[in-house]
């Protein structure tokens, strides 16, 4: 990820109340809602972006929605040992990125009030950088490694 949030990407605040809550914390994941004025903690990129401490997803009303599943994701796809040490860099392979961006996507028509293809403009947007040129293009065709990656996994 290299970039900045733009105004353009969906804030989770624009989500229906609970709506995240109603995903991940059957997944094993709790949210951690961070007043507007502060700062997030366990926040890898700062200002709004989501921070991940633990089993914690924590985020404010700006924090977009892409980057609240992306976080999310990293704690879902990392083993145990790593879980009970994530503390803002969830770390991983250059695959195991991949196929956190990839099963972001997937979430993301699971989410009321998202969908797949607003997680790939907000990919866009917010300055992901895919060889095709968008995020729709790489998971369409170019994202073997990352479906690999999670079939063995069993999310897929």
């Amino acid at each position: 990820m290299l970039g900045a949030p733009e105004l353009s990407v969906l804030p989770c605040a624009a989500l229906p109340a609970g709506a995240l809550d109603a995903l991940l914390t059957p997944l094993g994941l709790r949210i951690h809602p961070v007043a507007q004025d502060a700062a997030i903690p366990g926040s890898y990129w700062g200002d709004s972006e989501a921070g991940l401490i633990g089993n914690g997803l924590y985020l404010r009303g700006d924090t977009p929605v892409h980057s609240a599943l992306h976080e999310a994701c990293h704690w879902l796809l990392a083993d145990a040992e790593r879980r009970a040490t994530l503390h803002t860099n969830a770390g991983g392979t250059d695959t195991e990125e991949n196929a956190v961006c990839y099963l972001q996507c997937l979430l993301a028509d699971k989410l009321i009030g998202y969908s797949q293809a607003r997680c790939f403009a907000d990919m866009d947007a917010w300055g992901y950088s895919f060889i095709l040129g968008s995020a729709a293009a790489w998971f369409a065709g170019d994202s073997d490694d990352a479906q690999q990656f999670l079939r063995a996994r069993g999310w897929l």
